[in-house]
């Protein structure tokens, strides 16, 4: 299956009515750069994608039938007629409103020199992102919800051991960042080279970090710091939450009791003796950038913590082509075994798999506790699926 769009177009307060269906290349909803051109084509004035209304038929965060809200900066020609009412929402995110967009492009310009246009490429409940053309190079203008992690705070950290590791921050306020553009491509597809000094250099920045006098004791148990504090016992203390709350109705009585005593196992993985530390939480390649002649950068640390850094291992693993699994998990251990002494990386990982998933679904539920109720679609059943998950990998 393939995505199709259609879009309600307003101006301001006005509703001027609906446009598509389009058919569109890129399968993922959030990914809105190819609505923007098929609207701005059949309206001619330019649009931005505010949010996604409502999809047809997809799931998986992609494929099928998406209507999108979309704001025209000027009055198009005429459009079809739609039954769609401008709302308000208590959890509505700044960029899914004209206003909130107009200001966050504002706040971009006042920091670094356009020279042209800003160009839309996401819009959804986990971010905004433009890339901007400036006088001194491509920028990349990203926008997060409370719920995300202080990413300029986490990209200081570690640009503190390792400049290179990491983008350059070109300005930043809360719930967004201006990054210098990193040449090349994500590396979904990473050679067995840049799996292994990726991996490498990132454990040993995280070592750096976790041994660091300054930065540890402010990041963990502390409500004031810029890092959320997912130490193992904090993690555990969620997971019985989740487990007490809604998502219970979406498990059997049994897979809640399996779910509770595997929730006991954070105390095994903490015996295996890695520091806690700055953790990305979605160390996956399509977050590293970089070309064959150049070491590769990690991006987006929206999920980022201070807690066991196994979840990132795991992460680089399961999304890597299986015939690269191999080479990060081997350059997993060898970098943590190098990194800290004594400790047992090997036996973390097998430990923490599920874990991870029990991790995840804590996340996955603070996406829907904080995201308005169009976009839930995105993670609906997401935290239940993530418990199964856990179950069946333990």
């Amino acid at each position: 299956m393939s995505r199709t769009a259609s879009a309600v177009v307003t101006l301001g307060d006005e509703c001027l009515g609906e446009v598509g269906p389009f058919p569109v290349d890129v399968p993922w909803w959030a990914e809105v750069a190819p609505v923007v051109d098929a609207v701005e084509e059949t309206l001619g004035v330019p649009v931005v994608v505010l949010r996604l209304l409502s999809v047809e038929q997809g799931e998986g965060a992609r494929d099928g039938h998406v209507t999108y809200h979309v704001e025209a900066s000027e009055r198009p020609g005429s459009l079809r007629a739609t039954a769609f009412t401008l709302d308000t929402q208590p959890l509505r995110l700044p960029w899914a409103t004209a206003d909130g967009v107009r200001e966050l492009l504002a706040w971009a310009a006042d920091a670094v020199p356009l020279t042209g246009r800003p160009r839309q490429h996401k819009s959804w409940n986990l971010a905004a992102l433009f890339y901007l053309p400036t006088a001194d190079g491509g920028a990349w203008l990203k926008a997060t919800p409370p719920f995300a992690a202080d990413e300029a705070a986490a990209i200081g950290l570690l640009r503190e051991v390792d400049a290179g590791i990491v983008p350059r921050v070109l300005a930043s306020a809360p719930g967004r960042l201006l990054l210098a553009d990193v040449p090349g491509e994500d590396l979904w597809n990473a050679s067995e080279t840049q799996v292994t000094s990726t991996i490498t250099r990132f454990v040993a920045a995280q070592a750096a970090v976790g041994g660091s006098t300054t930065a540890a004791p402010g990041y963990s148990g502390n409500a004031s710091a810029p890092l959320r504090d997912r130490t193992s016992a904090v993690l555990r203390a969620h997971v019985e939450a989740l487990l007490d709350g809604p998502v219970a109705a979406e498990l059997s009585a049994d897979e809640i009791i399996r779910a509770r005593a595997l929730n006991t196992r954070w105390a095994a993985l903490e015996e295996c003796g890695l520091p806690d530390t700055l953790v990305h939480g979605d160390f996956h390649p399509g977050n590293w950038r970089g070309t064959p002649e150049s070491p590769p950068t990690v991006i987006d640390f929206a999920d980022a913590y201070w807690g066991n850094p196994v979840q990132d291992g795991l992460r680089a693993i399961d999304y890597l082509p299986e015939s690269r699994r191999a080479t990060a998990a081997k350059a997993w251990i060898a970098a943590w075994g190098a990194a800290a002494p004594g400790s047992n990386p090997a036996e973390a990982l097998r430990l923490a798999e599920p874990l991870a998933h029990l991790a995840f679904a804590v996340r996955y539920q603070e996406f829907l506790d904080g995201i308005e109720p169009s976009e839930r679609i995105y993670h609906h059943g997401d935290p239940a699926a993530a418990i199964r998950h856990a179950l069946a990998s333990a």
